[in-house]
């Protein structure tokens, strides 16, 4: 299925109503294998699950004493049937919050989890939703997307390590840039394409990656280089003082100056092998994203021979 058609489903289910989209527990398991040695004596908050549904309460309250969690706590928007342990009709917002096994049969069961009603509506930016992030030490959870800015800045702002799921055009907005620029934010080790819905019935979606602030061994190996720079394969700008890459695997290992490279580069970035200096990925120029002087006159969009580029972020090899 093509971008245009995974978005074209993404938009339409949104139009219907059917915005709701969780993430898969082999998407979970798969990405936070890489992560156990940061949970053991934490406190873990999804503050935007479904406790009904949500695979993220069921990996680590399975998972609890193998990871050697402290606390888990869950919390999620307001809902129907929101009790979840019987038919309830009225809509209330609840939170659960488990300890720990306790009859030692290493399963969460319905008298171990503590479910606690919530005066306010359960949105993470509401006061009660901020008490219980302030108890957290790593939040792991799938965001909103069309509230991904506000959702990120609320972890910076009150110093949260975290492991959560965002689109491919996260990394182009300038708050998200910015702090992968300055390292406080990276790619994790895969990609998620399938979300499933309430139905049942699962959607595809563009290329969606984790972000974390998490240190892990992927953001430490080095990209592996065999190009060499010749000026005809790798020509300049027209408005950048830089040479253009289509692809991250042919970054030449011999080029010292600046290069613009695709913004899955991110996903192979090491920070000690390469210095991110700034991004061009829209019409307008802001040289405080850009990172480098522009050098044409309208459209500030990487132009190479007279045509538009696509988004490129501007890096230089700290090796040479």
């Amino acid at each position: 299925m093509s971008t245009k058609s995974q978005n074209k489903n993404l938009a339409q289910a949104k139009k219907n109503k059917k915005d709701e989209f969780y993430t898969q527990l082999s998407d979970i398991e798969r990405e936070l294998k890489h992560y156990k040695q940061h949970f053991k004596g934490k406190v873990v908050y999804c503050n935007c699950d479904d406790p009904r549904i949500s695979n993220f309460f069921h990996y680590f309250s399975y998972n609890f004493e193998k990871l050697g969690l402290k606390k888990l706590i869950t919390t999620c928007y307001k809902n129907q049937d929101m009790d979840l342990f019987s038919k309830n009709d009225s809509e209330e917002a609840i939170y659960l919050e488990y300890k720990g096994d306790k009859n030692g049969n290493n399963v969460p069961d319905i008298e171990e989890i503590g479910i606690k009603p919530l005066k306010e509506d359960g949105d993470f930016r509401s006061e009660e939703s901020i008490e219980l992030l302030k108890q957290a030490d790593i939040v792991v959870t799938n965001p909103p997307f069309s509230l991904f800015r506000e959702y990120i800045a609320q972890l910076i702002e009150y110093d949260k390590k975290f492991i959560i799921i965002g689109n491919i055009n996260t990394i182009s907005y300038k708050e998200s840039f910015e702090l992968i620029k300055e390292n406080k934010l990276w790619l994790g080790y895969n990609t998620v394409r399938h979300f499933a819905q309430p139905d049942g019935s699962i959607y595809e979606t563009a290329r969606t990656f984790w972000y974390t602030n998490l240190d892990i061994a992927k953001r430490h190996e080095n990209l592996i280089l065999y190009k060499t720079y010749n000026s005809e394969e790798y020509p300049k700008y027209n408005n950048y003082d830089a040479i253009n890459i289509s692809k991250t695997k042919d970054i030449p290992l011999n080029y010292k100056n600046v290069m613009g490279v695709p913004i899955t580069f991110l996903d192979k970035y090491n920070p000690e092998q390469f210095e991110i200096l700034g991004m061009a990925s829209s019409a307008g120029y802001n040289a405080e994203v850009v990172g480098i002087p522009f050098l044409g006159e309208k459209d500030a969009r990487p132009i190479l021979n007279g045509k538009n580029t696509y988004a490129r972020v501007f890096i230089r090899n700290k090796k040479i």
